[in-house]
């Protein structure tokens, strides 16, 4: 299989609103009886496009997503002056209708299937219980579409691979067979947290193929998050950086050259480069006014 070449425009309308987040804030109790916010007043609409969210450890990335989801942790505290997918209130939306997007028309791929996957169920059998959990079709039914659905993230052997438990397949196979288990549902929206952070640079690039073939046939909107900077300028339409907890800059990824913000400046700075010998390299001068 080829290589990773890049975005190609989504072949439907981006205009469409999937997701709408409007000060979204998440924070949790501190030891002072108080509460640390760990997402402050992030804001952004998703159509249907690739939405690249970077910053590093901390930045609140992942409890964002968390958020949309409504996985935040139970001592958590979330609240948004507007938090819409497709129209549904998802700020006021019961547990049941949660539960019935989760996993259904919003799925989330995490950064490594050893955590994720369920060690005692074989693969099919994760895949399977999804799909049962968000239609009615039957045992066979389910099970041709989970075959259906390997083969789609271009596992060879699916039916070999449906008997394997998560431990028995590489950590390249493992991420594939999570996101045919997160897309076997047809979500409109699918959050990746770090999905190639774990894999070696040929299986990264595969799995990003596979992502953006997915998101431009289907039409889906994706936010792709991660610490690479690179990686997601060449795969997105565009990049939210995020630093302590808010959005400090937005960017049309073809035009990472442009950014402005000094954090952003600062992560570029870091890049190591191939030819130019830098020893050492540079460290990121934080400044106060940043989490401001």
């Amino acid at each position: 299989m080829s290589g990773y070449q890049g975005a190609q425009p989504a072949s439907s309308n981006n205009n469409a609103p999937v997701l709408v987040v409007d000060d979204l804030c998440v924070a949790f109790p501190n030891r002072d009886g108080g509460y640390t916010e760990a997402v402050r007043g992030v804001s952004f609409t998703l159509g249907r496009e690739r939405l690249g969210i970077v910053g590093e450890s901390g930045s609140g990335k992942s409890q964002t997503g968390r958020a949309i989801l409504g996985l935040t942790a139970p001592e958590g505290r979330v609240t948004a002056k507007r938090l819409a997918f497709q129209g549904t209130d998802l700020m006021h939306c019961s547990a049941q209708q949660r539960r019935a997007l989760r996993g259904g028309r919003i799925a989330m791929v995490l950064q490594d299937p050893k955590f994720s996957l369920n060690p005692v169920m074989t693969i099919g059998e994760q895949i399977v219980e999804t799909l049962r959990t968000h239609s009615r079709v039957s045992g066979a039914e389910a099970r041709r579409a989970a075959l259906a659905a390997l083969e789609a993230v271009q596992i060879d052997d699916p039916v070999r691979v449906c008997r394997l438990y998560p431990h028995e397949v590489s950590g390249g196979m493992g991420q594939r067979a999570m996101i045919a288990m997160m897309l076997i549902a047809n979500p409109e929206l699918l959050i990746a947290d770090e999905p190639t952070s774990a894999l070696d640079v040929t299986v990264q690039l595969q799995v990003l193929a596979i992502l953006d073939g997915l998101v431009r046939q289907r039409g889906m909107g994706l936010i792709f998050i991660s610490h690479d900077l690179r990686l997601v300028s060449t795969f997105c339409d565009r990049i939210l950086v995020m630093y302590a907890g808010r959005v400090v800059e937005e960017i049309v990824a073809g035009a990472l050259a442009d950014a402005r913000h000094p954090y952003t400046l600062g992560l570029l700075n870091c890049l190591p480069r191939l030819g130019d010998a830098r020893h050492p390299l540079p460290t990121l001068d934080r400044k106060p006014e940043w989490a401001l």
